[in-house]
């Protein structure tokens, strides 16, 4: 994206991996639910795991410890210009899908134009921005762009490439249980529809020689069994039937990991430590409905909100705080500081309109005991005085015209934990006046009505990486406060939020793009669109002993592009 990538033309391996790993052996992993289509692709159904990765390969690859670089993989090179007007791609002449076909240019186009005007949305976006396709050569392929682009192309390279032939006469969206040709490191081997698949290793696989694929895919066999419960899932993996288990509750990891298989040292417990940013995710303020549309409402929930003794009750007081929306890395905003240099350049033009904490910073409330809990409460109460609503003698709060203020937390069945936190906070609102409930609905329901944002509150969660682009327009752009779908589903309508997405999209220079995603950062924050919780800060992976991982972990740790791509399999 900047500059020229960390590995000089002649690398030999990326550098979080093992490239002398020996290959070999299986890792069995577990998912709960179920599964009732291979195509990953299709907008209905719900597609099995592993295929995106393992089976269908793209132009490039990501180096997950370098952030916005990419490499080739079925190309050989890219080019573009300075402005990124467009991108040639030149396919590898020893390209081959996984029964011996070559991978053509006619595959690639099609298989573009296929996935960016039908199936799975999140591809259609970028593909508006192409105007046109040129071949230029018998394994070469331009892309002309409605206008110029900086992320477009290393967007374009990471779209998948599918076997034009295998779908000729079918209906791309007709779920079924047909494996996919790819041309990635694995082929589908056995699948029990709904309960299990299993995928082996290629040993013809035409890209097992290129040193960006030295080291890893390693494992004879990768296999998903699926579970009804993630309780099951737990009680598989201590039975020895699963091979890696990942705690996401920092609590049972300290006291249910005392099993004979960890005694005996046949599981090992690993905790793998990163640098990506903590996203967000908490309870999200519908701000379409005017109870939330005051800023001093929202930080009064907030504030009201006491985390310190919630987080000890649910974790152990363990899990860090998300602080910002890119807290955790680089891209973070220093919470509580004024914004300085050209992060408060990039914000002077709006600083009539923008919320109070944006430049002269903001910072969560903290209550590290009752007394200050307390003192956080009446503050939450002169704001939400300020916003116009006042307690009655029968406790209730009130806006001027007599209306109560109350609202409902909507979260999907099985969302336990956080049903426990909402409980605790709807307690806490009470000494407020403010009438909060819990409503539980099933899966489907909240698809449609988080789709067409019928809600008030609801759980909200989104993962955000060291390389942010186009898709924090789908998040936080006011383009999508009326559109149904979207990822903006607190409703933010900010000029400066606008603006400091084009402007990190953009940027020409890493200085600009980092700032400008930190000033983003700070108007997202200071928004109090969100009531955020925690984040883990390392993963925790209890794993059988002969699954190996390497000593180098990436900056993004153990997300995508660790477990089972760079493992390995290796007796004692």
């Amino acid at each position: 994206m900047y500059g020229s990538p960390a590995l000089p033309p002649d690398f030999v391996s990326l550098p979080q991996v093992n490239p002398d790993a020996p290959k070999g052996g299986e890792i069995r992993l577990a998912m709960p639910g179920s599964f009732d289509t291979l195509n990953p692709f299709m907008t209905s159904g719900q597609p099995v795991q592993g295929v995106t990765p393992l089976v269908v390969e793209t132009l490039m690859g990501r180096n997950y410890d370098e952030p916005f670089s990419l490499y080739g993989l079925l190309a050989e090179s890219v080019e573009t210009d300075a402005a990124r007007s467009y991108a040639e791609f030149t396919l590898r002449e020893q390209a081959r899908f996984s029964d011996g076909s070559p991978v053509t240019v006619e595959d690639v186009i099609w298989s573009f134009e296929l996935l960016g005007t039908s199936g799975n949305p999140r591809y259609h976006a970028a593909w508006k921005k192409v105007a046109r396709t040129e071949v230029t050569g018998p394994r070469s392929l331009r892309f002309i762009f409605t206008a110029p682009d900086r992320e477009l192309p290393l967007i374009l390279g990471l779209r998948p490439v599918l076997k034009k032939a295998q779908w000729q006469g079918r209906d791309f969206e007709a779920s079924g249980f047909e494996p996919l040709t790819g041309s990635g490191p694995y082929v589908i081997e056995r699948v029990e529809p709904g309960t299990q698949i299993s995928y082996r290793r290629n040993p013809d696989w035409w890209g097992k020689d290129l040193a960006f694929n030295r080291g890893q895919w390693n494992f004879d066999e990768i296999r998903y069994d699926y579970f009804a419960n993630p309780q099951a899932i737990f009680e598989a993996f201590k039975a020895g039937h699963i091979s890696s288990y990942r705690e996401l509750n920092p609590v049972k990891w300290a006291t249910n990991y005392d099993f004979p298989a960890v005694s005996r040292g046949d599981v090992v417990l690993s905790e793998i430590v990163h640098h990506r940013p903590s996203g967000i995710e908490g309870f999200v303020f519908n701000t379409r409905n005017p109870l939330f549309a005051d800023w001093r409402v929202r930080e009064a929930l907030i504030a009201s909100f006491h985390f310190e003794f919630i987080s000890q009750v649910m974790n152990g007081g363990v899990q860090p705080r998300i602080a910002s929306y890119f807290s955790n890395s680089p891209l973070g905003m220093a919470p509580g500081t004024p914004a300085s240099g050209l992060e408060r350049t990039l914000l002077a033009p709006f600083a009539d309109d923008l919320i109070p904490g944006t430049l002269e910073g903001y910072a969560l409330p903290v209550a590290k005991d009752g007394r200050a809990w307390q003192r956080n409460l009446r503050q939450a109460a002169k704001l939400l005085e300020q916003a116009g609503w006042l307690v009655d003698d029968q406790g209730v709060l009130r806006n001027a015209q007599g209306a109560p203020f109350r609202f409902e937390i909507l979260l999907t069945t099985g969302q336990d934990e956080l049903g426990a936190i909402a409980a605790i906070w709807v307690e806490a609102l009470k000494a407020l006046g403010v009438q909060a409930e819990v409503m539980v609905i099933d899966a489907a329901q909240m698809r449609e009505r988080t789709k067409a944002y019928d809600f008030d509150v609801t759980h909200y969660i989104r993962g955000l990486s060291l390389s942010p682009g186009t898709e924090q327009k789908l998040y936080w752009h006011s383009s999508g406060v009326n559109i149904p779908g979207s990822g903006n589903w607190m409703g933010i309508d900010q000029p400066a939020a606008d603006a400091m997405i084009a402007e990190l999209l953009s940027a020409a220079d890493p200085a600009r793009f980092n700032a400008a995603v930190r000033a983003l950062d700070r108007v997202l924050t200071a928004g109090r669109y969100v009531l955020p919780i925690w984040y883990s800060d390392r993963a925790r992976l209890a794993h059988k002993k002969q699954l190996k991982f390497p000593a180098k972990i990436p900056l993004y740790g153990d997300w995508l592009g660790f477990q089972p791509d760079t493992w390995w399999y290796q007796e004692e």
